[in-house]
């Protein structure tokens, strides 16, 4: 949660914090900690009422919706047949774009003037004329 906060952040904030509340400072942190403490035992008890009701093992992760539909409603068999008629078209996807991410490395190669003679081209240095390639109105 603060992963992106330094040292000197963190500090600024206790000194605000300390700043705004000042000798209410401990009772704060404490109704805050009593507050977090509720939250996670309201939650641990919905889960198991939720649990003994279904009939399954529910943990808190599974209450999100696509995960408990996954998890407790749909089979390994259900599942398969949902993904299949998506999977064609996701490999085709892939497979394109790995092909446009391969042109584009090509392509920033060959710009590339650091690449100490790598160029595509002639033996004259000069790159070559990349090829035309078909336009939609060429297609239609």
């Amino acid at each position: 949660m603060l992963d992106n906060l330094n040292w000197w952040e963190i500090g600024a904030l206790l000194l605000l914090a300390l700043l705004i509340f000042g000798d209410r400072l401990p009772a704060v942190i404490t109704d805050g900690l009593r507050l977090v403490r509720n939250l996670r035992n309201m939650a641990r008890n919905a889960t198991g009422d939720l649990s003994r009701e279904l009939g399954t093992d529910i943990q808190l992760e599974d209450l999100h919706p696509k995960a408990f539909i996954r998890k407790h409603l749909l089979s390994e068999e259900d599942e398969a047949a949902i993904r299949k008629p998506l999977q064609g078209v996701y490999d085709n996807l892939r497979a394109d774009v790995g092909g446009v991410h391969d042109e584009l490395k090509d392509v920033a190669n060959a710009a590339d003037p650091r690449s100490n003679g790598t160029r595509s081209g002639t033996a004259t240095g000069t790159p070559s004329a990349p090829a035309p390639r078909a336009s939609y109105d060429d297609a239609t």
